[in-house]
């Protein structure tokens, strides 16, 4: 859990060198309570990024925005990533047909974007991990 705590304190921080190597160690040591985590940690951000009115044309634009930024984001495909926000925001049936490997990607990208944008102090950022690794343990 550690190495998935760190992975967001990375990606919080844009450290993308880190973030990389903190992935390649989980692959190789295995996502256990991956899922849980990162999807707590992305349902939190999302959430507090765009707030309890936020609509499918704000998502969209979200979304958008930040695809347009990457050229070569084929792989993540932009309905799969308006929908992953959506069920964070709600609507949970929307993620029902994304695939678990898929849903991780996208829910680490999207992070990756986020969590930079929210400006967590270390206190905060402490806050919120701790706060993902309890949400996760609940469905765990």
């Amino acid at each position: 859990m550690i190495a998935l705590s760190n992975l967001i304190r990375a990606l919080a921080r844009a450290d993308w060198d880190a973030a990389d190597a903190l992935v390649i160690k989980i692959d190789r040591d295995g996502w256990a309570g991956g899922l849980q985590v990162i999807g707590a940690a992305f349902a939190l951000a999302v959430n507090e990024h765009f707030g309890a009115n936020a609509t499918p044309t704000d998502v969209a634009a979200f979304v958008s925005m930040i695809r347009a930024a990457y050229q070569k984001l084929d792989c993540l495909p932009a309905l799969e990533m308006e929908h992953l926000i959506q069920a964070a925001l709600g609507e949970p049936e929307l993620a029902d047909p994304i695939a678990a490997v898929d849903m991780l990607g996208i829910e680490i990208f999207v992070l990756g974007h986020l969590l930079p944008l929210a400006h967590l102090t270390p206190a905060e950022l402490d806050e919120f991990v701790a706060e993902a690794e309890q949400l996760a343990a609940e469905y765990m």
